[in-house]
Protein backbone atom coordinates (compact mmCIF):
# COMPACT_ATOMS: atom_id res chain seq x y z
CA UNK A 1 0.00 0.00 0.00
CA UNK A 2 2.90 2.32 1.01
CA UNK A 3 4.64 1.65 -2.26
CA UNK A 4 1.34 2.34 -4.47
CA UNK A 5 0.77 5.48 -2.80
CA UNK A 6 4.69 6.62 -3.71
CA UNK A 7 4.23 5.56 -6.89
CA UNK A 8 1.20 7.29 -7.88
CA UNK A 9 2.55 10.48 -6.02
CA UNK A 10 5.63 9.91 -8.30
CA UNK A 11 3.93 10.08 -11.61
CA UNK A 12 1.01 11.78 -10.66
CA UNK A 13 -2.74 11.31 -10.06
CA UNK A 14 -5.86 13.38 -10.63
CA UNK A 15 -9.29 13.26 -8.70
CA UNK A 16 -11.92 13.23 -11.07
CA UNK A 17 -15.93 14.11 -11.10
CA UNK A 18 -18.08 12.56 -13.56
CA UNK A 19 -21.47 13.56 -14.32
CA UNK A 20 -24.29 11.97 -16.62
CA UNK A 21 -26.52 10.23 -17.34
CA UNK A 22 -24.47 6.80 -17.11
CA UNK A 23 -21.65 7.47 -15.18
CA UNK A 24 -21.45 3.96 -13.90
CA UNK A 25 -20.80 3.05 -18.27
CA UNK A 26 -17.94 5.75 -17.84
CA UNK A 27 -16.31 4.27 -15.17
CA UNK A 28 -17.05 0.32 -16.51
CA UNK A 29 -15.76 0.91 -20.02
CA UNK A 30 -12.72 2.69 -18.43
CA UNK A 31 -11.73 0.08 -16.57
CA UNK A 32 -12.75 -2.68 -19.12
CA UNK A 33 -9.70 -0.76 -21.32
CA UNK A 34 -7.38 -1.05 -18.49
CA UNK A 35 -7.45 2.72 -16.88
CA UNK A 36 -6.74 2.23 -13.46
CA UNK A 37 -9.44 3.62 -11.00
CA UNK A 38 -9.63 3.69 -7.14
CA UNK A 39 -11.41 5.45 -4.67
CA UNK A 40 -14.58 5.64 -6.53
CA UNK A 41 -17.72 7.19 -4.58
CA UNK A 42 -20.95 8.61 -5.78
CA UNK A 43 -21.39 11.70 -4.10
CA UNK A 44 -24.65 12.02 -6.10
CA UNK A 45 -27.39 10.61 -8.27
CA UNK A 46 -25.64 11.10 -11.56
CA UNK A 47 -22.19 11.64 -9.82
CA UNK A 48 -19.65 9.68 -9.27
CA UNK A 49 -15.86 10.35 -8.26
CA UNK A 50 -12.52 8.64 -8.52
CA UNK A 51 -8.67 9.06 -8.63
CA UNK A 52 -6.47 8.40 -11.90
CA UNK A 53 -3.47 8.56 -12.97
CA UNK A 54 -2.03 10.70 -14.54
CA UNK A 55 -1.30 9.34 -17.93
CA UNK A 56 -4.89 8.07 -18.56
CA UNK A 57 -6.54 11.52 -18.58
CA UNK A 58 -6.18 11.52 -22.56
CA UNK A 59 -7.78 8.67 -23.13
CA UNK A 60 -10.79 9.72 -21.05
CA UNK A 61 -12.08 11.71 -23.61
CA UNK A 62 -12.83 9.73 -25.70
CA UNK A 63 -14.79 7.18 -23.24
CA UNK A 64 -16.71 10.56 -22.08
CA UNK A 65 -17.69 11.05 -25.97
CA UNK A 66 -18.79 7.74 -26.32
CA UNK A 67 -20.79 7.72 -22.95
CA UNK A 68 -22.20 11.29 -23.21
CA UNK A 69 -20.78 12.17 -19.89
CA UNK A 70 -18.55 15.12 -19.22
CA UNK A 71 -15.62 15.02 -16.30
CA UNK A 72 -13.49 17.63 -14.68
CA UNK A 73 -10.25 17.28 -12.81
CA UNK A 74 -11.05 18.58 -8.79
CA UNK A 75 -7.76 17.63 -7.07
CA UNK A 76 -4.21 17.49 -8.61
CA UNK A 77 -1.45 15.35 -6.64
CA UNK A 78 1.98 14.86 -7.29
CA UNK A 79 5.63 15.34 -8.09
CA UNK A 80 4.17 16.56 -11.71
CA UNK A 81 1.89 19.12 -9.95
CA UNK A 82 4.54 20.13 -7.52
CA UNK A 83 7.34 20.58 -9.94
CA UNK A 84 5.20 22.74 -11.70
CA UNK A 85 3.96 25.13 -9.29
CA UNK A 86 7.35 25.58 -8.18
CA UNK A 87 8.63 26.96 -11.46
CA UNK A 88 6.12 29.17 -11.25
CA UNK A 89 7.60 30.43 -7.83
CA UNK A 90 10.98 30.30 -8.73
CA UNK A 91 12.49 32.37 -5.81
CA UNK A 92 10.38 29.96 -3.84
CA UNK A 93 12.05 26.67 -5.75
CA UNK A 94 15.52 28.54 -4.87
CA UNK A 95 15.06 29.28 -1.59
CA UNK A 96 14.39 25.59 -1.22
CA UNK A 97 16.95 24.48 -2.57
CA UNK A 98 19.18 26.87 -0.74
CA UNK A 99 17.65 25.67 2.28
CA UNK A 100 18.70 22.02 1.66
CA UNK A 101 21.83 22.49 0.59
CA UNK A 102 22.32 24.75 3.89
CA UNK A 103 21.14 22.03 5.87
CA UNK A 104 23.78 19.64 4.47
CA UNK A 105 26.25 21.39 5.06
CA UNK A 106 25.19 22.48 8.10
CA UNK A 107 24.66 18.16 9.24
CA UNK A 108 28.43 17.55 8.05
CA UNK A 109 30.25 19.45 10.56
CA UNK A 110 30.73 18.08 14.06
CA UNK A 111 28.98 20.15 16.08
CA UNK A 112 28.47 18.73 19.86
CA UNK A 113 30.88 16.48 21.71
CA UNK A 114 29.35 14.45 24.96
CA UNK A 115 31.50 12.82 27.42
CA UNK A 116 29.26 10.00 29.54
CA UNK A 117 30.05 7.23 32.27
CA UNK A 118 33.15 9.12 33.57
CA UNK A 119 32.79 10.34 37.23
CA UNK A 120 37.21 10.26 38.47
CA UNK A 121 38.32 11.34 34.74
CA UNK A 122 37.65 15.14 34.15
CA UNK A 123 35.69 15.35 31.12
CA UNK A 124 37.85 18.30 29.80
CA UNK A 125 40.97 15.94 29.96
CA UNK A 126 38.83 13.59 27.97
CA UNK A 127 38.44 15.91 25.57
CA UNK A 128 41.80 17.24 25.58
CA UNK A 129 43.00 13.64 24.76
CA UNK A 130 40.33 13.35 21.75
CA UNK A 131 41.79 16.54 20.25
CA UNK A 132 45.12 15.25 19.90
CA UNK A 133 43.36 12.57 18.38
CA UNK A 134 41.49 14.56 15.91
CA UNK A 135 38.19 15.29 17.53
CA UNK A 136 37.41 18.62 17.42
CA UNK A 137 34.19 20.81 17.20
CA UNK A 138 33.58 22.06 13.12
CA UNK A 139 35.33 18.99 11.53
CA UNK A 140 33.96 17.34 8.85
CA UNK A 141 31.75 14.06 9.83
CA UNK A 142 33.89 11.88 7.32
CA UNK A 143 37.45 13.06 8.32
CA UNK A 144 36.44 11.74 11.96
CA UNK A 145 38.25 8.27 12.57
CA UNK A 146 36.66 6.95 15.84
CA UNK A 147 38.44 3.96 16.49
CA UNK A 148 41.96 6.36 16.52
CA UNK A 149 40.34 8.12 18.91
CA UNK A 150 39.58 5.03 21.09
CA UNK A 151 42.57 3.74 20.93
CA UNK A 152 44.48 7.00 21.63
CA UNK A 153 42.21 7.24 25.41
CA UNK A 154 42.87 3.58 26.22
CA UNK A 155 46.37 4.09 25.73
CA UNK A 156 46.82 7.84 27.26
CA UNK A 157 44.26 7.60 30.23
CA UNK A 158 45.35 4.60 32.04
CA UNK A 159 42.64 4.67 34.63
CA UNK A 160 39.94 3.90 31.52
CA UNK A 161 39.21 0.14 30.63
CA UNK A 162 37.00 0.94 27.62
CA UNK A 163 36.26 4.07 25.48
CA UNK A 164 33.57 3.96 22.71
CA UNK A 165 33.04 7.02 19.75
CA UNK A 166 29.61 7.20 18.66
CA UNK A 167 28.71 9.45 15.88
CA UNK A 168 24.88 10.29 15.40
CA UNK A 169 23.86 13.19 13.24
CA UNK A 170 25.73 16.31 14.24
CA UNK A 171 26.67 14.65 17.87
CA UNK A 172 29.72 12.76 19.04
CA UNK A 173 29.55 10.85 22.09
CA UNK A 174 32.32 9.47 24.27
CA UNK A 175 31.41 6.41 26.33
CA UNK A 176 33.56 5.82 29.42
CA UNK A 177 34.33 2.53 31.78
CA UNK A 178 36.70 3.71 34.28
CA UNK A 179 38.95 0.64 35.60
CA UNK A 180 37.41 -0.42 39.49
CA UNK A 181 39.97 0.57 41.89
CA UNK A 182 39.41 -1.25 45.43
CA UNK A 183 39.23 1.58 47.79
CA UNK A 184 40.18 0.89 51.63
CA UNK A 185 38.13 -0.32 53.84
CA UNK A 186 35.85 2.04 56.07
CA UNK A 187 37.16 1.25 60.13
CA UNK A 188 36.30 4.12 61.65
CA UNK A 189 33.91 4.02 64.34
CA UNK A 190 30.36 3.14 63.44
CA UNK A 191 26.78 1.81 64.88
CA UNK A 192 24.46 -0.04 62.68
CA UNK A 193 20.80 1.94 63.11
CA UNK A 194 17.59 1.01 62.10
CA UNK A 195 16.08 3.43 59.32
CA UNK A 196 12.64 2.29 59.97
CA UNK A 197 9.95 0.86 62.62
CA UNK A 198 9.78 -2.33 63.06
CA UNK A 199 9.45 -5.91 64.87
CA UNK A 200 13.05 -7.65 64.89
CA UNK A 201 12.90 -10.92 63.05
CA UNK A 202 16.09 -12.11 63.05
CA UNK A 203 20.03 -10.52 63.80
CA UNK A 204 23.33 -11.61 62.35
CA UNK A 205 26.09 -10.17 64.11
CA UNK A 206 30.00 -9.84 62.05
CA UNK A 207 31.55 -7.34 63.96
CA UNK A 208 30.13 -5.35 67.40
CA UNK A 209 27.57 -6.45 69.78
CA UNK A 210 24.32 -7.13 69.49
CA UNK A 211 21.96 -4.60 71.65
CA UNK A 212 18.55 -5.91 70.57
CA UNK A 213 17.22 -9.34 70.36
CA UNK A 214 14.85 -11.15 68.00
CA UNK A 215 10.74 -9.84 69.22
CA UNK A 216 12.38 -6.42 70.00
CA UNK A 217 10.47 -3.46 68.34
CA UNK A 218 12.82 -0.71 67.68
CA UNK A 219 11.99 2.61 65.90
CA UNK A 220 13.87 4.55 63.09
CA UNK A 221 17.31 5.86 64.59
CA UNK A 222 17.60 3.16 66.99
CA UNK A 223 20.58 1.28 67.57
CA UNK A 224 20.76 -2.54 66.52
CA UNK A 225 24.53 -3.06 66.93
CA UNK A 226 26.64 -1.01 68.53
CA UNK A 227 30.02 -0.27 67.41
CA UNK A 228 31.56 -0.23 71.37
CA UNK A 229 32.65 -2.99 72.72
CA UNK A 230 32.97 -2.94 76.73
CA UNK A 231 35.13 -5.41 79.08
CA UNK A 232 33.68 -7.58 80.91
CA UNK A 233 34.01 -5.50 84.39
CA UNK A 234 32.29 -2.53 82.40
CA UNK A 235 29.36 -4.05 81.60
CA UNK A 236 28.87 -6.10 84.75
CA UNK A 237 29.30 -2.33 86.43
CA UNK A 238 26.64 -0.82 83.43
CA UNK A 239 24.44 -3.53 84.17
CA UNK A 240 24.51 -3.77 88.09
CA UNK A 241 25.18 0.12 88.33
CA UNK A 242 27.70 1.20 90.39
CA UNK A 243 26.78 3.23 93.81
CA UNK A 244 30.27 5.20 93.94
CA UNK A 245 33.25 4.98 91.60
CA UNK A 246 35.12 7.63 93.90
CA UNK A 247 37.51 4.94 95.41
CA UNK A 248 37.19 2.53 92.41
CA UNK A 249 40.45 2.17 89.88
CA UNK A 250 39.78 3.57 86.14
CA UNK A 251 37.89 0.89 84.24
CA UNK A 252 39.49 -0.14 81.38
CA UNK A 253 38.79 1.90 77.87
CA UNK A 254 36.04 0.16 75.19
CA UNK A 255 36.97 -0.38 72.30
CA UNK A 256 35.39 1.09 69.38
CA UNK A 257 34.75 -0.77 66.11
CA UNK A 258 32.91 -0.39 62.62
CA UNK A 259 29.75 -2.71 63.56
CA UNK A 260 28.57 -4.57 60.99
CA UNK A 261 26.13 -6.96 60.39
CA UNK A 262 22.45 -7.82 59.09
CA UNK A 263 19.13 -7.20 61.17
CA UNK A 264 15.80 -7.93 59.20
CA UNK A 265 12.33 -7.15 60.68
CA UNK A 266 9.21 -7.21 60.06
CA UNK A 267 7.54 -3.86 58.83
CA UNK A 268 4.78 -2.56 57.75
CA UNK A 269 3.19 -0.58 54.99
CA UNK A 270 -0.51 0.80 53.83
CA UNK A 271 -1.52 1.43 50.48
CA UNK A 272 -4.47 2.99 49.36
CA UNK A 273 -6.74 3.22 45.94
CA UNK A 274 -10.19 4.32 44.62
CA UNK A 275 -11.95 3.81 41.36
CA UNK A 276 -14.63 5.12 39.87
CA UNK A 277 -17.67 3.37 39.35
CA UNK A 278 -18.30 5.43 36.29
CA UNK A 279 -15.71 6.75 34.54
CA UNK A 280 -15.50 9.66 32.07
CA UNK A 281 -12.69 11.15 30.04
CA UNK A 282 -10.99 11.22 27.00
CA UNK A 283 -8.30 8.51 24.91
CA UNK A 284 -6.84 8.27 21.88
CA UNK A 285 -8.68 6.20 18.98
CA UNK A 286 -5.08 5.00 17.39
CA UNK A 287 -5.79 7.05 14.46
CA UNK A 288 -3.04 10.52 13.52
CA UNK A 289 -2.13 12.52 11.16
CA UNK A 290 1.43 14.00 10.41
CA UNK A 291 2.04 17.66 8.81
CA UNK A 292 5.72 18.52 7.80
CA UNK A 293 6.08 22.37 7.28
CA UNK A 294 9.18 24.83 6.31
CA UNK A 295 8.60 28.11 7.97
CA UNK A 296 10.05 31.03 7.08
CA UNK A 297 9.39 34.01 9.24
CA UNK A 298 5.32 34.25 10.19
CA UNK A 299 4.73 32.13 6.63
CA UNK A 300 4.44 28.97 6.54
CA UNK A 301 4.73 26.45 3.44
CA UNK A 302 3.18 22.57 4.01
CA UNK A 303 5.29 20.00 2.46
CA UNK A 304 3.84 17.28 3.72
CA UNK A 305 0.63 16.23 5.02
CA UNK A 306 -2.69 17.50 5.06
CA UNK A 307 -3.54 21.20 4.83
CA UNK A 308 -6.75 20.72 7.57
CA UNK A 309 -6.71 18.52 9.90
CA UNK A 310 -9.67 15.68 9.50
CA UNK A 311 -10.04 15.69 13.19
CA UNK A 312 -12.82 17.53 15.29
CA UNK A 313 -11.03 16.58 18.69
CA UNK A 314 -7.40 15.95 18.94
CA UNK A 315 -3.98 16.67 20.82
CA UNK A 316 -1.02 18.23 18.74
CA UNK A 317 2.45 17.05 19.22
CA UNK A 318 4.93 19.92 17.33
CA UNK A 319 8.97 19.49 17.30
CA UNK A 320 10.68 22.60 15.73
CA UNK A 321 14.28 22.13 14.22
CA UNK A 322 16.01 25.22 13.19
CA UNK A 323 19.35 25.53 11.31
CA UNK A 324 22.51 26.13 14.19
CA UNK A 325 23.42 29.81 14.46
CA UNK A 326 26.90 31.01 13.24
CA UNK A 327 28.72 33.80 14.55
CA UNK A 328 25.63 36.63 14.87
CA UNK A 329 23.73 35.05 11.78
CA UNK A 330 20.63 33.60 12.70
CA UNK A 331 18.56 32.92 9.58
CA UNK A 332 14.42 32.63 10.14
CA UNK A 333 13.77 29.21 8.82
CA UNK A 334 12.58 25.95 10.71
CA UNK A 335 11.12 22.81 10.01
CA UNK A 336 8.22 22.40 11.52
CA UNK A 337 6.93 18.29 12.36
CA UNK A 338 3.67 18.48 13.86
CA UNK A 339 1.78 14.95 14.98
CA UNK A 340 -1.98 15.61 15.66
CA UNK A 341 -3.31 12.10 17.38
CA UNK A 342 -7.26 12.04 17.65
CA UNK A 343 -9.25 11.70 21.05
CA UNK A 344 -12.41 10.77 21.78
CA UNK A 345 -14.84 10.97 24.66
CA UNK A 346 -15.79 7.72 26.86
CA UNK A 347 -17.75 6.09 29.56
CA UNK A 348 -17.16 3.21 31.07
CA UNK A 349 -19.06 1.83 34.08
CA UNK A 350 -17.73 -1.18 35.92
CA UNK A 351 -20.06 -2.81 38.93
CA UNK A 352 -19.26 -3.06 42.57
CA UNK A 353 -16.97 -6.16 42.41
CA UNK A 354 -14.73 -4.82 39.21
CA UNK A 355 -14.19 -1.49 40.43
CA UNK A 356 -13.19 -3.36 44.20
CA UNK A 357 -10.33 -5.58 42.13
CA UNK A 358 -9.18 -2.88 40.29
CA UNK A 359 -9.15 -0.67 43.65
CA UNK A 360 -7.31 -3.22 45.23
CA UNK A 361 -4.60 -3.52 42.27
CA UNK A 362 -3.64 0.30 42.62
CA UNK A 363 -3.71 0.06 46.50
CA UNK A 364 -1.22 -2.21 46.06
CA UNK A 365 1.04 -0.91 43.11
CA UNK A 366 0.94 2.32 46.14
CA UNK A 367 2.64 0.01 48.32
CA UNK A 368 4.49 -1.44 45.96
CA UNK A 369 6.72 1.81 45.33
CA UNK A 370 6.87 2.13 49.09
CA UNK A 371 9.30 -1.39 49.15
CA UNK A 372 12.73 -1.14 49.06
CA UNK A 373 14.76 -3.70 46.93
CA UNK A 374 15.11 -6.42 48.21
CA UNK A 375 11.99 -6.89 50.49
CA UNK A 376 9.85 -10.08 50.69
CA UNK A 377 6.24 -9.99 51.00
CA UNK A 378 5.12 -12.50 53.49
CA UNK A 379 1.51 -11.50 54.09
CA UNK A 380 -1.01 -8.89 52.33
CA UNK A 381 -4.55 -7.83 53.31
CA UNK A 382 -6.71 -5.86 51.21
CA UNK A 383 -10.27 -3.94 53.06
CA UNK A 384 -12.72 -2.06 51.17
CA UNK A 385 -13.52 1.55 52.87
CA UNK A 386 -17.37 2.08 54.84
CA UNK A 387 -18.53 5.58 54.11
CA UNK A 388 -22.09 6.71 55.36
CA UNK A 389 -23.61 8.28 52.11
CA UNK A 390 -23.34 6.30 48.40
CA UNK A 391 -20.81 7.40 46.30
CA UNK A 392 -19.73 6.96 43.10
CA UNK A 393 -16.16 5.43 44.58
CA UNK A 394 -14.75 2.23 45.64
CA UNK A 395 -12.17 2.85 48.03
CA UNK A 396 -9.97 0.44 48.88
CA UNK A 397 -6.91 -0.25 51.67
CA UNK A 398 -3.64 -2.49 51.08
CA UNK A 399 -1.81 -3.14 54.77
CA UNK A 400 1.52 -5.26 53.58
CA UNK A 401 4.03 -6.81 56.01
CA UNK A 402 7.14 -7.69 54.81
CA UNK A 403 10.45 -8.92 55.88
CA UNK A 404 13.40 -6.49 54.91
CA UNK A 405 16.58 -5.23 56.25
CA UNK A 406 16.35 -2.23 58.26
CA UNK A 407 19.97 -1.65 59.56
CA UNK A 408 22.34 1.43 58.31
CA UNK A 409 25.40 2.49 59.09
CA UNK A 410 25.89 5.08 61.35
CA UNK A 411 29.34 6.92 62.38
CA UNK A 412 29.92 8.62 65.14
CA UNK A 413 32.73 10.00 67.60
CA UNK A 414 33.96 8.17 70.60
CA UNK A 415 34.06 11.31 72.85
CA UNK A 416 31.02 12.58 71.90
CA UNK A 417 28.66 8.99 72.23
CA UNK A 418 26.32 9.55 75.60
CA UNK A 419 26.46 7.02 78.75
CA UNK A 420 30.38 6.05 77.82
CA UNK A 421 32.94 7.35 80.01
CA UNK A 422 36.16 7.33 78.06
CA UNK A 423 38.85 7.64 81.00
CA UNK A 424 41.88 10.03 80.44
CA UNK A 425 45.45 8.98 79.35
CA UNK A 426 47.84 8.40 82.75
CA UNK A 427 50.27 11.14 83.38
CA UNK A 428 53.83 10.41 83.03
CA UNK A 429 55.85 10.58 86.60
Amino acid sequence: MLLFRLMNFIIGYVTITVRGEAPEKFINMAAARGIFLWDIARPGEHVMRASIRLNAIRPLRHIARRTRCRFHITRRVGLPFLWMRLLHRRALACGAILFVLGLYLLSSFVWTIEVTGNNRVSSREILSVASAAGLNRGMLKWNLDCSAVEKALKEKLPAISWAGVYLKGTKVTIEIVEKNIPGEKDQSPAHIVAVKEGIIKEILVFNGRAVVKEGDTVVPGQVLISGILLPETAEQEQQAGSESRENQPAPPRPVYVHAAGIVRARVWYEGYGEVPLVEKGERFTGRNVTRVCMKIKDREIILAGPARIPFSRYREQTDVKKLPSWRNLHLPVELVISKYREVESYRLVRDRAEARCVAGERALQAVQEQLPQGARVVHKQLDELAVKSPENLVRVKAFVESLEEIGTVKNFVPEEEPGIEVPAPLSQP
